[in-house]
């Protein structure tokens, strides 16, 4: 019996309670709804397999005291197929233990359902477009975008196991004056120059500019030799490099695509694939920005203030407005961001329902204006734009902060980080930490094959399962003979329990946009497996001499975990499987490899 199955089932005797008159004042609308009646599994294990606080969330509606409650559902409880036993504990705690029988019926669930067991359709029919990374494409994807890039890939893989139709969006950068200082930094790494006072470092600059200079000469342009332009200086007398010029304009048009070139294999490299790469650049060519603004003006929320056109914001919740369009004519950034929200949502192929935005921890200050907009539209914010903000991830190796990258200067990039401990450790442990606390990424404890490092301990659960398979297969232990009702053990119960668990917590972290929940509850079956394999034995293994001359029932004890009869061993090789199966799962939604062997 699952834990859904038990939250059906007190809402069914509590259905019945009311009907019969023995819920004291409690009226059929009172019951809460089954998702509202979950069960939980009791810290200490003495307590029973399963508890439910229903009385006491019915008891003050019932007028009646919890205990007393509780005591009418454990008089029903008790009764139904596949409960062993039912206790009434604390202020009105209900205690349920199963039979072994019902507690293992999910080992069949989970062998025959496969990748699909815990998968679940409550958000069928959702089309979510989830946009991460994002990063701006005049450098590596650094360690804050790499994030993004685990978490996002993750949340999408586990909203689609919800159910979900989910559409993976990268938004390219591509309009404005960052664009342009990539250009000028460019051009003067080209001629030996100093970076310009506003521009972009790194080796990774002399790189583009060494191969735009390569394939402009393939095609016949002698790039180094176009007009140039003196960009003049700022306010401090630094050079501002290189103007608005032929040969600007030469290395911009060549260097852009080569930057998405790099971010798109980085990503394919990391394992995520993108469904749309979406160019900010397109939403000025194709009329967008000004058809969003047009929506706007219609319904009142466009007005002219200071030769500038203005957002009123404030009538939908911003502490301010907003310019959207500057005296001087150029569209502020803000501009391109409605059009982009009223893209989404009106696209003619996979319209957004709900617009998920994974921003970085500096754009906390841009929800209120966002918010503002997707209401301005007609949409619920929080509903149809929901913005998610991550927070900073640290890297440190032997106890020191690591910043310095080959490539980018002083940061680390997607690479540096794939190269020091693998795609694996990497998705793992960026997604394996709630997004909305900070992180801190050991390099030498992530490269590490020990039980600290946490995509290791999980892995290896994975990978002893695959050697139990094996050694089974060579002893001949047969499937097919299994009694499940042997599963009795403490250790057998923990996994069974964790098994039962996982259809939960696979809504829970699609529902709450947590994929690291699915790796929490990864390390606690993976724990559970390793406590089980150096308990129970899946191919006999007879007693020692020590062992045989042990107490008759302690022998009796270690007989059934070491040299089990052939039903006891099979069940137990089924238990081992289904417990492979859902960390293959589990891992497959991280983005993450089951090694057969370590």
């Amino acid at each position: 019996m699952s834990p859904e199955e038990l939250s059906e089932l007190i809402s069914t005797i509590a259905h019945q309670l009311v009907s019969s008159g023995k819920a004291g004042e409690l009226t059929e609308e009172n019951v809460p709804s089954i998702d509202k009646l979950a069960v939980m599994r009791p810290k200490d294990r003495t307590h029973g397999d399963w508890a439910s606080n229903v009385a006491m969330q019915l008891a003050r509606k019932a007028g009646m005291r919890p205990r007393d409650l509780a005591a009418r559902f454990e008089a029903e409880l008790v009764r139904a197929r596949g409960i062993s036993s039912v206790e009434v504990a604390g202020p009105g705690f209900i205690n349920i233990t199963l039979d072994s029988a019902s507690a293992a019926v999910v080992v069949d669930k989970v062998l025959a359902a496969g990748r699909d067991y815990g998968r679940n359709s409550h958000l069928d029919g959702k089309t979510l477009n989830l946009e991460f990374v994002s990063a701006n494409p005049t450098g590596p994807i650094h360690i804050g975008g790499v994030r993004w890039a685990a978490v996002g890939d993750s949340m999408a893989r586990v909203l689609e196991a919800n159910g979900a139709k989910v559409i993976r969006e990268y938004y390219f950068n591509d309009h404005g004056e960052q664009i342009n200082r990539f250009a000028k930094s460019l051009v003067a790494a080209a001629h030996g120059e100093s970076t310009p006072s506003d521009g972009y470092k790194g080796s990774y600059i002399n790189e583009i500019a060494g191969d735009v200079i390569e394939q402009a000469r393939k095609d016949g342009v002698d790039i180094l030799a176009l007009p140039r332009v003196d960009g003049g200086r700022d306010s401090d007398g630094n050079g501002l490099g290189e103007g608005d010029s032929a040969q600007r304009e030469e290395f911009r048009a060549r260097a852009v695509p080569m930057m998405f070139a790099e971010i798109q294999r980085s990503m394919i490299d990391f394992r995520v694939n993108f469904d749309v790469w979406f160019h900010e650049n397109s939403l000025y060519q194709d009329g967008e920005v000004s058809k969003a603004i047009a929506a706007l003006r219609a319904q009142g929320d466009i007005y002219e203030k200071d030769g500038a056109t203005w957002f009123a914001s404030t009538r939908h919740g911003d502490d301010k407005d907003r310019v959207i369009i500057k005296s001087d004519g150029d569209y502020a950034y803000f501009a391109a961001d409605i059009a982009y929200y009223y893209n989404k949502r009106h696209r003619a192929v996979d319209p957004a329902q709900v617009a998920i935005y994974m921003l970085g921890a500096d754009h906390h200050g841009y929800i209120g204006r966002m918010m503002a907009m997707c209401a301005a539209f007609g949409d619920e914010p929080g509903v149809n734009m929901q913005i998610l903000i991550g927070q900073m991830v640290n890297v440190v190796k032997d106890g020191k902060a690591v910043r310095m990258s080959k490539r980018a200067g002083n940061v680390v990039t997607i690479d540096d980080l794939v190269e020091a401990i693998g795609v694996d450790a990497a998705r793992y442990s960026l997604a394996r930490t709630d997004y909305n606390t900070s992180v801190d990424i050991d390099l030498n404890l992530l490269a590490s094959h020990s039980n600290e490092n946490p995509v290791y301990y999980v892995q290896y659960a994975h990978a002893r399962s695959c050697s139990v398979d094996r050694n089974a297969a060579e002893a001949g232990v047969d499937a097919s003979l299994a009694v499940l009702a042997d599963l009795d053990t403490e250790a057998d119960g923990e996994l069974l329990a964790g098994l039962a668990q996982w259809p939960a917590v696979l809504a829970q972290a699609g529902d709450a946009r947590a994929p690291h929940k699915v790796a929490h509850f990864l390390e606690g079956l993976a724990a559970s497996y390793h406590k089980w394999y150096n308990l129970e034995r899946v191919v006999p293994m007879p007693l020692t001499d020590p062992e045989e001359r042990l107490a008759q029932d302690e022998r009796e004890r270690l007989r059934a975990a070491k040299n089990p009869e052939p039903a006891r061993a099979a069940a137990r090789l089924k238990l081992n499987d289904a417990v492979r199966q859902v960390i293959t799962s589990g891992l497959d939604l991280l983005g993450v490899t089951a090694p057969d062997k370590m």
